[in-house]
């Protein structure tokens, strides 16, 4: 018996490898590389330079205060102070160092929370033009990354960004914005 089930195995295993290239061959397979979508969209590189001007003015302002930290590290370099006055700035530099830190940090968390916001709004706009390609172009299935190997002969992510690019476009003279 279970020299029977082992032969049951194999002839459909056999079977399947058999028939899998002509499956496949039917087939119309396509790539996406997500990584490259997410950084050369229009409506992506658009999305960081409104992010830049959001939080630009709060970039700058920790910049200042770390220039003011660094000309009061080099004023304290000086000994024409007495101990006093040194011990005060000493306060003020850890003070000043430790504030700016800290909104360094919210800074950076708040970007990445507003980045991944902006990602999540596009992933709708990224799939309708994935699914608009494959439509058009008769593909049955597409796979994005990741993925172990995709062939280059697969590989379709400049249509899908050719097809942002065009809602991009399209989008712009909407809002007048060309």
């Amino acid at each position: 018996m279970r020299k029977s089930a082992r032969s049951v195995v194999f002839a459909l295993i056999l079977g399947l490898a058999l028939s899998g290239p002509a499956i496949a061959q039917q087939l119309r397979i396509g790539y996406v590389d997500m990584k490259v979508v997410l950084d050369n969209a229009p409506q992506v590189i658009a999305g960081r330079a409104k992010l830049d001007q959001e939080f630009r003015s709060r970039n700058d302002s920790i910049e200042m205060d770390e220039m003011r930290a660094d000309s009061l590290e080099m004023r304290l370099q000086q000994a024409d102070m007495t101990d006093d006055s040194r011990l005060q700035m000493e306060r003020e530099l850890r003070e000043l160092r430790r504030n700016v830190s800290r909104r360094k940090e919210d800074l950076r968390d708040e970007l990445s929370f507003r980045r991944t916001e902006e990602v999540q709004r596009l992933e709708a706009q990224i799939n309708v033009a994935v699914q608009e390609i494959a439509r058009r172009n008769g593909y049955d299935l597409i796979v994005s990354s990741p993925v172990i190997y995709a062939s280059p002969d697969l590989d379709i992510t400049g249509l899908i960004l050719e097809q942002l690019e065009i809602e991009y476009e399209a989008d712009q003279l909407e809002l007048g914005n060309d």
